[in-house]
C-alpha cells in the first residue's frame, strides 16, 4: 500500500467515542461507553495512535451550538424527493410478515399459491414434495447501513449544511431499515446507534446543531462503524463515508476500510479535498466513491450507490 500523499498527525491520546444526549443547558455529548470484546473491556479506537487533546464530555449550548437553520431543513426535504434507492431484494431468508411480495417455497405460512411458477416447478418434478409449492408472501430484508459524516473543520459552512442535509434526508428513506449515524471529527460522536429508532429531523437538527471543528481522522468513525456491523450479515451491511477526504490526524484510514463489508464514500469536491485517497478507500471497501459538488449532487450520488 503506497503512503498516504499528506502525512496526518499523530496525536497523543486515543480518540474518544461520544453519545448523543440531552442536557439541562442544550444537547451534550459524553464519553461512550467502551466496547467489550471477547469479554474484555477497550477503548474505543484502540488501534489508532491517537486523537485530541479535548476533554471527554462536550456541552453544545449557548455559544458553541448553532441554531437549526430553515434552509438546510429545506435542502433535506429537496435531496430525500429526489432520492430513488432501490428496495433490498427479495431473499427467502428474510424476514416474513410486512414487505414485498415474493414467490418462495412452501414452508407453512401461507395459502396463496403461485400457479405460474408452481407449474413450472411440476414440469420438472411430477411427483412433488411439499417445497415444490410455490407461494406468495410478504418478505422484508432489513439493510444495515451506518453513515460516517465528517464535521471537521475543513467541512465548515456550506459543506457541513449539505452533510447535515444528507443525514436527514437518507435518514428518512433508510427509517425502516437499521441505520447508525457516526459523526466526526478528530473524534466522534455517535448520533444513532444502528437500530435504534430513526426519527429524521431530529437527526437533522442535532447535526445542525454541531460546529464543525477540529481536524479529521478518517479512521475513528470506521472503526466505530465496523463494530457496529460486527454483526451483521455482510451482504446487508454497508458504511456510507461523506467527507473531503481530507484526512490529517491518526492511523491510515485504509487499514480499516479493507475489514469493511462495503464501503461507499461521497467526496465533497467544494473546497479542499483529496479525491484519490476517497477513491482508494472506496476501492479497498469493495464500494464505489462518487464526486459532490453540492447538496443537488447527493440525491443521483445515494442512488448510484444503492442501486448498485
Amino acid at each position: 500500500m503506497q503512503p498516504l500523499r499528506r502525512k496526518p498527525k499523530q496525536l497523543d491520546q486515543e480518540p474518544t467515542a461520544f453519545e448523543a444526549g440531552k442536557g439541562g443547558q442544550g444537547m451534550v455529548l459524553r464519553a461512550a461507553p467502551s466496547p467489550a470484546v471477547g469479554g474484555a473491556k477497550e477503548k474505543p479506537g484502540v488501534s489508532a495512535p491517537g486523537v485530541t487533546d479535548e476533554g471527554a464530555e462536550l456541552v453544545l449550548a449557548g455559544t458553541d451550538a448553532t441554531d437549526a437553520d430553515p434552509i438546510v431543513r429545506a435542502r433535506a426535504r429537496q435531496i430525500a424527493a429526489r432520492l430513488s434507492i432501490r428496495r433490498p431484494r427479495n431473499d427467502g431468508t428474510g424476514k416474513r410478515g410486512a414487505g414485498t411480495l415474493a414467490s418462495l417455497p412452501y414452508r407453512g405460512g401461507s395459502d396463496e399459491i403461485d400457479l405460474d411458477k408452481t407449474i413450472e416447478v411440476l414440469a420438472e418434478h411430477p411427483m412433488p414434495e411439499d417445497d415444490d409449492i410455490i407461494v406468495r408472501e410478504r418478505v422484508r430484508t432489513r439493510r444495515s447501513v451506518v453513515l460516517a459524516i465528517d464535521i471537521s473543520g475543513s467541512m465548515k459552512g456550506h459543506r457541513v449544511q449539505t452533510a447535515a442535509a444528507t443525514v436527514g434526508a437518507l435518514a428518512g428513506e433508510l427509517q425502516h431499515d437499521a441505520l447508525g449515524v457516526i459523526a466526526f471529527w478528530s473524534d466522534a460522536a455517535v448520533l444513532l446507534r444502528l437500530g435504534e429508532p430513526v426519527r429524521p429531523m431530529d437527526l437533522l437538527d442535532t447535526m445542525l446543531r454541531m460546529p464543525a471543528k477540529g481536524l479529521t481522522n478518517i479512521s475513528f468513525p470506521l472503526e466505530l462503524a465496523a463494530q457496529q456491523l460486527a454483526r451483521v450479515p455482510v451482504r446487508d451491511a454497508r458504511v456510507v463515508l461523506l467527507s473531503d477526504c481530507v484526512h490529517n490526524a491518526g492511523p491510515d484510514p485504509r487499514e480499516i476500510a479493507t475489514r469493511l463489508p462495503r464501503l461507499d464514500v461521497l467526496i465533497d469536491v467544494s473546497g479542499e479535498k483529496d479525491v484519490e485517497l476517497g477513491r482508494d478507500l472506496a476501492r479497498l471497501g469493495r464500494g464505489k466513491a462518487r464526486l459532490v459538488h453540492g447538496y443537488r449532487d447527493v440525491a443521483p450520488a445515494l442512488s448510484v450507490l444503492f442501486g448498485a
